[in-house]
């Protein structure tokens, strides 16, 4: 596949998960990948994988400086910077919100949030002199439904999908694409739940998500075949924030009106 030839990427949060299969994908499509993350073990293990064209930065994304310079690497390294996407995530506490003592909220927003907005920042002023780029943020489901629990985590992925939005509309006219993917119900680091009976009452679909799924929207959203598309979120979710299954008895009574007509 040739998607993503001629093109740079840094992927951060890139060593594992949800980011690491997107830094295959890219790898896969002709893009030289910089792969950002805090796990030096595995991201140099992944690097080695990939050949010439992959290469890893140590980076923590709640540190400016350090974006800063994950973002001058991959210009002196590949030449360029065409595509930013601000994967690094950490999970919540999973405490109800009245016994939630708050501890974590600054953490989890300096990576969820701030880490985007920063690496969005210093990605966008690269594209702006030199000819445009795509923004890819990586959100959650847990931004758009409401729900109980992981009150900083979902605070912090719904301030992502609207950051999203607006740096959609301001950039739009340096040619810079920005857009938000929304997972839901894939098994990675930060995913301490047991899936099947949320997936049960809550995802149409019964196949369990991948994240490869997640990968294969990042790179329609970095590629060309998204030319025409910013400031969208794209929910990879088996249909769940379109709504949860019907229940068995309504999916009887279906099937029974059918018949009868």
């Amino acid at each position: 596949m040739s998607e993503l030839a001629g093109k740079v990427a840094v992927v951060t949060g890139g060593a594992s998960g949800l980011g690491r299969a997107i830094v295959e994908l890219f790898a896969a499509s002709g893009a030289a990948v910089v792969i950002a993350d805090i796990d030096v073990d595995a991201g140099e293990r992944l690097a080695s994988t990939l050949g010439d064209m992959a290469a890893f930065q140590c980076t923590d994304v709640a540190d400016a400086d350090q974006v800063q310079g994950l973002v001058d690497f991959a210009v002196a390294r590949f030449g360029g910077l065409h595509v930013m996407c601000n994967n690094a995530g950490i999970g919540g506490s999973l405490v109800g919100f009245l016994h939630d003592d708050l501890a974590d909220f600054n953490h989890v927003m300096n990576v969820n949030l701030y880490g985007a907005m920063v690496g969005s920042q210093r990605a966008a002023r690269h594209m702006k002199t030199h000819g445009g780029g795509s923004i890819v943020n990586v959100s959650s489901i847990a931004g758009i439904n409401a729900g109980a629990g992981v009150m900083t985590y979902r605070v912090s992925k719904a301030a992502m999908i609207h950051f999203t939005k607006s740096i959609a509309v301001e950039l739009g006219r340096f040619g810079i694409r920005v857009n938000c993917i929304a997972p839901a119900h894939i098994a990675t680091a930060i995913t301490r739940y047991d899936m099947a009976p949320v997936m049960a009452a809550s995802q149409p679909l019964p196949r369990q998500g991948q994240p490869e799924d997640v990968a294969n929207a990042a790179l329609y959203l970095a590629s060309d075949r998204s030319a025409q598309v910013t400031g969208v979120v794209l929910p990879v979710d088996g249909g769940t924030t379109a709504g949860p299954p019907p229940s068995r008895s309504v999916t009887t009574a279906a099937v029974s009106g059918d018949a009868r007509r």
